[in-house]
């Protein structure tokens, strides 16, 4: 099992910037992807961004493309999402994602291990 713990998150301004982490723990895997997703009250959970841990590959929402960017330090086991030109809709819960996957998957289902969420605020 790999907990993943989630911080980082914080009440910003519009335009502003905050980076997010996620630090892994407990059994390592050779292959390993992780994910961000994001759920804003009333709305479905959604994916945001997600890496390749073995090869660095990504992937971002349309959303995210061209501001928020994904990175991984493997030595570490945690992955990290700087976020910058916060937008008010970027406002969500903000979890981390976790499976033993070669690719960057968009697909929840593709993740097991999940953390516990990190709430960001944009304001206008």
């Amino acid at each position: 099992q790999v907990q993943l713990v989630e911080s980082g998150g914080g009440l910003v301004q519009a335009g502003g910037s905050l980076r997010l982490s996620c630090a892994a723990s407990g059994r390592t895997f050779s292959t390993y992807a992780t994910a961000w997703f994001r759920q804003a009250p009333g709305k479905e959970r959604e994916f945001v961004a997600a890496i390749s841990w073995s090869i660095g590959w990504t992937d971002y929402a349309d959303s995210a493309r061209g501001r928020f960017t994904i990175a991984r330090d493997n030595a570490k086991a945690t992955v990290y999402l700087q976020m910058n030109n916060l937008k008010p809709d970027d406002t969500a819960v903000y979890y981390c994602a976790g499976g033993r996957e070669y690719r960057a998957s968009r697909l929840q289902n593709d993740y097991d291990d999940w953390g516990q969420g990190t709430q960001v605020t944009v304001s206008s």
